[in-house]
Order: C-alpha cells, then structure tokens, then sequence
C-alpha cells in the first residue's frame, strides 16, 4: 500500500518573478482551454483525428484580502506584455503554467461580514503541466 501526503505549504505560485503569499482557501487551480485533439466519424465508420494546436490555459489564484502581494496582483490588469506564471509543488514534483500569460479582468471584490478571497485569473497563452 502507499501512502502520499500532501501538504498545502508545500505549494508556490510565482507571478512575473513575484512569489504570492497569504492564499485563499482555494489557493490555484489551472486547466488547459481546449483538448489535445477532436475526432469526428464518416458515415461508415472512419474516424478522423484531426490535432487542435491551441496551447491557451487559465490559471486562477484565491488570495486572501490582506494578501502582501494584491496590490501587486492588481497592478497586473494595466500589464500589456505577457510575464510568466509558475505553480508549484516541490514534495509531490508538479509544476503548472507558462512563460507568457496576462490578467484576464479584476477580480469581484465582497466585503460584508468577512473580507472574501479575491480571485485572480491569468490566460497563459503557452500553458504547460510537468
């Protein structure tokens, strides 16, 4: 049997050279926007697997309200030149994101009763997971 173990500390976010501290409760999720390929069907069975070479992706990264780095973050939106993004995890050997990406809009601001985590969302226009 194995047994893993995963600790959330373990885990970096890395925007243009920047490391992002005070992470919200989802900290970063990422996925690639299209898939590696689409396949159709002919009338008699023939498949045709045809390639789509779109390498976009989209990372999210939840900061806390009181993050040291939102004001950072924020500065981002006004950034036309694409920087790097880079998640992650030493102990389990995952790494996510690219060498070109921009902010996508700003995040929702909520404040009520709790200051809410403000969501981040990059487009990485050559996104990669190894």
């Amino acid at each position: 049997m194995i047994v893993g173990n995963y600790n959330a500390k373990n885990t970096t976010v890395m925007v243009d050279g920047v490391y992002i501290t005070g992470l919200g409760e989802d900290m970063v999720t990422g996925e690639k926007d299209e898939d590696f390929f689409e396949t159709s069907v002919g009338a008699q069975g023939d498949v045709i697997k045809s390639t789509i070479n779109n390498q976009l992706g989209t990372i999210t990264v939840s900061v806390q309200a009181t993050s040291p780095q939102r004001k950072f973050l924020l500065s981002l939106a006004r950034r036309t030149d694409p920087f790097p993004i880079w998640c992650c995890d030493k102990v389990l050997n995952e790494r996510m994101g690219g060498t070109m990406a921009n902010l996508k809009t700003f995040p929702e601001f909520s404040r009520g009763s709790e200051a809410e985590d403000m969501e981040f969302v990059f487009q990485v226009f050559d996104f990669t997971v190894e």
